[in-house]
Parts: structure tokens; sequence; C-alpha cells
């Protein structure tokens, strides 16, 4: 028989439940409903989507800055009133949004957005539950990463069925009211306010600190090499609609491979967590580096048939699954969880940046290329710069 749970063991559940609840709500609300919005947004507004999405491009910028602050934060307070902050400054971005009577101050929304996503996302979220869970952070993230992966099948037909019945701006006004009602409770009451204090490090602990950390060639090989995967992975996944359509698919069969593609990422995920991760810290990421090199360059060279593109896509999603933990425990397997948040949110910043850059990087390198699969084949090589600095973090 499974023994009973501890009364702290049941504490923990309730807190990672609530924390990964909220994932689901903030990504749906201020990441997704954006995406499914915008030809909305651009039909009534005459902007173009572009332009729109060049505005919440620029708070996802943002919040990759703020997240360096936030980090730093939930390391010395606690998660308590920097995530419910967080609900309450989304709310305001949100509310900007539905009343921007011009591109200026949508963006201006969207950069209040973006303050408010370094304090809710998975960045913020890894931060608690690496300094909650400590040597039991995998299967803690994996949770929260699988409940942030429901975000877009939740959220995309709520926001989509919103626009049915009211214009954009009344349907972001409804959307700025669930994220209030739902994150803000959820926040409050059910994380810590406070961090209980850490026993003073063992005789033969290094404790690290960012200044210490950002000296070491292993960061430096590290950023570069996660920054590289990340490129790779989506400009090639992001553009599997148009490059799939190069291949001979019709669009619908495009958007089914595009829907599969990301139903991987949750088996990347649940697979990260049943790997043994008793070996060095850099294998993790040269593991993921080195099946991206080889999917997305099957994704560029395979023409066909369909099944078995369809196929290489999931396993690519799987590697973007399974990548997003790989980063989050990046910092902790190498540096400890002593100054996590810290040393995270120097590490995440650029990535992040590179994340808002993500869905226009595979049209420019596309044009430049001379299409879709000479793209991807390009982008395969920079998975290979991954896998060789990987070797050296």
């Amino acid at each position: 028989m499974t023994a009973p749970l501890t009364r702290a063991e049941g504490r923990l559940g309730i807190r990672l439940a609530a924390l990964s609840l909220g994932q689901v709500v903030s990504w749906g609300i201020l990441y997704y409903a954006l995406i499914v919005a915008a030809p909305a947004i651009s039909a009534e507004t005459g902007w173009s989507i572009a332009e729109v999405t060049l505005a919440f491009s620029l708070g996802l910028i943002v919040s990759a800055a703020c997240g360096i602050l936030v980090g730093r934060w939930l390391d010395h307070r606690g998660p308590r009133l920097v995530m419910t902050l967080g609900a309450l400054t989304g709310t305001l971005g949100l509310l900007v949004v539905s009343v921007a009577p011009n591109l200026l101050v949508f963006a201006l929304g969207w950069v209040i957005c973006g303050a408010a996503q370094s304090a809710v996302l998975y960045q913020a979220a890894f931060t608690v539950i690496a300094r909650r869970h400590g040597e039991r952070r995998r299967s803690a993230m994996t949770v929260l990463t699988l409940a942030g992966g429901l975000a877009s099948t939740v959220f995309a037909p709520i926001v989509a069925g919103l626009l049915q019945v009211m214009d954009w701006r009344a349907a972001f006004v409804t959307l700025a009211a669930i994220f209030l009602t739902a994150t803000l409770p959820l926040h409050w009451c059910f994380l810590e306010r406070s961090w209980a204090p850490r026993p003073p490090p063992a005789h033969d602990e290094q404790v690290h600190t960012v200044s210490s950390v950002i000296r070491t060639r292993r960061f430096w090989m590290l950023e570069g090499s996660m920054i590289a995967l990340t490129a790779a992975l989506l400009s090639v996944t992001l553009s599997v609609i148009p490059l799939y359509m190069e291949k001979g698919f019709t669009y619908e069969l495009a958007a089914w491979a595009l829907g599969l593609l990301g139903a991987g990422q949750v088996i990347g995920r649940l697979l990260y967590v049943v790997v043994p991760h008793g070996g060095a810290p850099w294998k993790p990421l040269a593991v993921t580096s080195s099946l991206a090199v080889l999917l997305l360059g099957l994704m560029a060279v395979v023409p066909g048939p369909p099944w078995l593109l369809i196929l290489v896509g999931v396993g690519a999603g799987a590697v973007r699954g399974a990548q997003t933990l790989v980063q989050g425990s990046a910092v902790a397997d190498r540096w400890g969880t002593r100054n996590y948040g810290s040393i995270n949110g120097v590490f995440a910043a650029p990535i992040t940046v590179v994340g808002a850059l993500g869905p226009a990087l595979g049209p420019v390198l596309a044009g430049v290329a001379g299409g879709y699969g000479a793209m991807a084949l390009v982008m395969a090589g920079v998975a290979v710069l991954a896998l060789i600095g990987a070797s050296f973090s």
C-alpha cells in the first residue's frame, strides 16, 4: 500500500497545483490570446498583423529585462507578493490594450503585460519550484510545464468564441477580468509569503553568485548553446505550415501537422522526467541538441510521404518540449539552488529575447536562404553549434 501523504507533502501538492493552474491562465491570456486575436485586431484597426505581433514581441523583450529583477526578488522575498503584483500588472496591461486608440498605446499595453509575464510565467515559476522542491524539482517542473502546455488548448477556443460574440476590445476586457479573478487569489492565497531561512552553507559548499558565475567560461558556453538551440527549434517548428506546404501538403494537413507537433511537446516533457538524471549536467543539453540536429535535418531534406514528415515533426515537438525543462534545470544543475532566481534571470534574459523574435526568424531566414527547406537545413547546422557548446557547459 502507498503511504499516506504527510501534511507537508499535501501542502506542497496544493501549492504546486495552484502554481500550475496559474500557468494555464497566465499563458493562455498573456501569450496565446494575442496570437488568436491578431487577425481580428488587424481587420478592425487597419494595423498590419506584423505591426500587431511586433508590439507583442516588444512586451516579451521587456519581460526578459524585468526577469532579472524578478528573479532576485523571488530569491530573497518569496513569491506571494511579486506574483500577485504580476496579476495586477497583467490586468492593467490588458485593459490598456483593450482601449488603445493607436498602435503606440497598444504597444505600451503589451510592454506592461511584458512586465507581468516576467512575474507569472515559467521563469518565475521555475524559481519558486527550485527553492521549494530542491532536488525533487524536475518532477515538479514537469507537472508545471504540462499544465502550461494546456494553455493554448483551453484558451484558444475561449478567445475565438469571445471574438464570435463581441469585438476584440470587449474580448480583452473580459480576458482581463478572467485573468484577475483567477490568478490573484491563486498567487495570494497559496504561495509562500516568504521563504524559511536557509541553513548556512556547509564548510565545503561553494555559494555561487551572479558575478562569480558570469565570469566563467562554462556559463557563456551554456548561454550560447541554449540560445542556438532555442533559435533553431523555434524558427523551424513555428514555420512548419509553410515548410510542409513547400513539400506538397495542403494548408489543412499542414495545420494538423502543427497541432500534432504541439502534442509532441507533452511527450517530450514526460520523457524528460523519466530519463535518469544522475550523470554530468551537460548531458541533457547535449542529447537534446543532438536530437534537434537529426530531426531538423530530416524536416529539411525528407520529401515525404506526409505521414513520415508528420512523425518527424512530432519528434521535433518532443525535443522542443524537453528543451523547456533542460533550460529550467540548467542553472540549478550546475550552480545549485542558492541564488537560483538571480542567476537564472540573467541566464534566461537573452533566451527570452530570442523567443520573442522566434515567430519572425523562420520567414526572414527562409527569404534569405531561398526556401523553408533550406532554412531548416541551416538551422540544423545552428543546432550543431548548440551541441558543441553543450559539451563545454
